[in-house]
């Protein structure tokens, strides 16, 4: 289990123009996953863009959350990211493609050395870790949950609060060798009702860092009526989500830490990873 030095940004990723206005091509399907997934890769002129690529049609139905709109909180959540100026979010678009309209979202390949969530000995976490729970493992071993102590990770537990992730999985967290993390898959965001499911409790708490309020400022006053992240929003979610996302936002400042798990939903997604 190793880590880099973090870094207060990802690379550069270019690419857009040709994610958006590429002939997307797909590569492969991307399994096990609950909705239609595809590698694809958006072709423009000798230009080629890795990408995931979610049609609408194969979105599962779910109990919780109205039919066809997870694309459109994959883009919304991306929003998000990028108001915050965390990029916690890969570039994710709205576009047609091979099975119609859906979600596609700029590959980034992790480094497979990098282990941002883990699993460890019970009692023996790492230097650099912060205990989330205690368990067994499929033996029966007592075995210990575990995440990094990492600014990339801390911005990415802040932002699950905000838009309300019902699915942080470890699997759901990307390790860039930069020492940027990534998170993907968030389809399952932006519920009115408190579903935050994450692996992310480490900071459980912990007090609001003062550039993270900073940061959760900013995007309030990007949400007023005229704010450059409102109507996109609300192009996206139904307005009772958009009020909740703002109310959300303004409990967080005014408890000034981050969030217990509530008792009243599941704190942990099954499976964790």
């Amino acid at each position: 289990m190793t880590m880099p030095e973090p870094t207060s940004t990802p690379a550069s990723r270019p690419g857009s123009a040709v994610l958006a206005d590429g002939e997307l091509e797909l590569v492969g399907r991307i399994m096990p996953a609950s909705n239609a997934t595809f590698l694809a890769e958006a072709v423009l002129g000798e230009e080629r863009v890795r990408c995931v690529y979610k049609p609408v049609a194969g979105e599962r139905p779910l109990w919780d959350f109205p039919d066809g709109t997870l694309a459109a909180r994959e883009r919304a959540a991306y929003l998000v990211s990028q108001a915050l100026g965390w990029q916690v979010v890969p570039l994710t678009l709205l576009r047609d493609g091979p099975h119609g309209p859906g979600m596609v979202q700029q590959w980034c390949e992790p480094d497979e050395s990098l282990d941002p969530v883990d699993i460890c000995r019970r009692g023996d976490v790492p230097e650099g870790y912060l205990r989330v729970l205690d368990a067994q493992d499929d033996s029966g071993a007592a075995v210990t949950l575990v995440h990094e102590d990492t600014e990339p990770l801390r911005r990415m537990a802040v932002f699950d609060v905000l838009v309300n992730n019902a699915d942080r999985k470890g699997g759901h967290v990307l390790a860039m060798t930069d020492g940027h993390r990534y998170g993907v898959d968030h389809g399952v965001s932006f519920h009115v009702d408190n579903k935050l499911r994450t692996v992310l409790w480490g900071w459980a708490s912990e007090r609001l860092r003062p550039e993270e309020r900073a940061a959760v400022e900013a995007l309030l006053a990007d949400l007023e009526p005229g704010g450059g992240l409102r109507d996109p929003l609300c192009a996206l979610l139904d307005d009772e989500e958009v009020q909740a996302f703002v109310r959300r936002c303004r409990r967080l400042l005014a408890k000034g830490r981050m969030p217990e798990p509530s008792g009243s939903w599941p704190a942990i997604p099954w499976p964790a990873f």
